[in-house]
């Protein structure tokens, strides 16, 4: 049910999104500088090739954004800029694919390439007209960040569909997890069909005489190269993240049920725990707070998606009572899980 969420620290991702954010700000007369405030990154680093730029400042730009912002279809404007060639290689594998199903069956694979707002699921088999995504920003849907990633990658997905497919593709539904926002009528006019807020899952429905549409730039030794550069920045990316990362992927791997103990995870990582509290801190973290994001992301997990408990999740998530879990969920997100639940 779960997969492992991205580290947010390293920067190995190219800055098209942060770039499509500035410029859609800029049209509002909003200052490059104030949009990047606290992210790191310069403006005149977002034209130069060599910049790579982490989770962490896209979360600082996007949250900006929805701060500096009058506009509140924001996020759908500045994910239309990203049209396919914005993806690099990522992109050029997408164009190049035989079929439609090798197209969505790549792009699902490799899609931690491109650094994405949301990871994607498709099954040809079950339903070959629909996608899943689910935000990898913030797990929670009543989070203002959860809707503008999603909003940025369901434009950005339409974007991307017309370049490969013409203007004339367009989805036959859009289903969101957040609840119905003020400018729901311009989220149904952008993209020209219903709009359902307040659903199970983020979904893209389309027609399903899409799927069987082959990409007209078919290129087998284009998309074998291409795929093979992608399996590449794949295995140096499971590196990048260092300790964390390590961590944070041991643990979502052994949840739900065994919760180690530091000196515990330093045995399965073969380090020392004092070398392992020490390249946590040096990544301006702990084994603590990594613990409580895991735990927290699979809290709201069984909480939207399950019929369990209170106690029940508190007994799978390692917590010795239901009430020391909904003090620690209360503190996350200021709702105790059965407000959180209703709501």
């Amino acid at each position: 049910m779960h997969r492992s969420p991205p580290d947010f620290e390293p920067r190995v991702y190219t800055p098209q999104r942060i770039a499509a954010v500035v410029a859609t700000l800029a049209e509002d007369g909003v200052a490059a500088a104030e949009v990047l405030r606290g992210s790191g990154v310069g403006e005149a680093e977002l034209h130069t090739p060599a910049t790579r730029i982490s989770y962490a400042q896209v979360v600082t730009v996007f949250r900006n954004a929805l701060r500096l912002s009058r506009d509140p279809a924001v996020a759908l404007r500045a994910g239309a800029r990203m049209h396919i060639t914005a993806y690099g290689i990522w992109g050029y594998a997408l164009l190049s694919s035989r079929t439609c199903a090798e197209m969505l069956e790549f792009a699902v694979k490799y899609r931690r390439v491109i650094g994405p707002m949301a990871d994607m699921r498709y099954d040809h088999a079950a339903d070959p007209s629909v996608c899943a995504f689910e935000a990898v920003l913030t797990p929670d849907p009543r989070d203002e960040l959860h809707r503008f990633a999603i909003e940025f990658t369901y434009a950005a997905h339409q974007t991307l569909s017309r370049d490969i497919y013409g203007d004339g593709f367009g989805f036959s539904a859009v289903r969101v997890a957040y609840p119905e926002p003020a400018h729901a009528q311009a989220c149904r006019a952008f993209f020209g069909c219903p709009v359902h807020f307040g659903q199970p899952c983020n979904e893209l429905q389309f027609d399903a005489a899409w799927s069987t549409r082959p990409p007209s730039t078919h290129d087998p030794i284009t998309h074998a190269m291409t795929r093979e550069m992608c399996q590449q920045f794949l295995s140096e990316l499971a590196h990048a993240g260092g300790t964390a990362a390590r961590v944070r992927q041991a643990l979502t791997q052994q949840m739900p049920w065994r919760f180690p103990s530091i000196e515990s995870m330093a045995r399965e990582i073969d380090m020392e725990p004092r070398t392992l509290r020490r390249r946590l801190e040096m990544q301006g973290t702990s084994y603590r707070q990594i613990l409580a994001d895991v735990r927290r992301a699979l809290a709201i997990e069984y909480l939207r998606k399950t019929r369990m408990t209170t106690e029940e999740i508190a007994s799978r998530l390692g917590y010795s009572d239901a009430a020391n879990f909904r003090h620690a969920f209360a503190r996350w997100t200021g709702k105790t899980p059965q407000a959180y639940r209703q709501r």
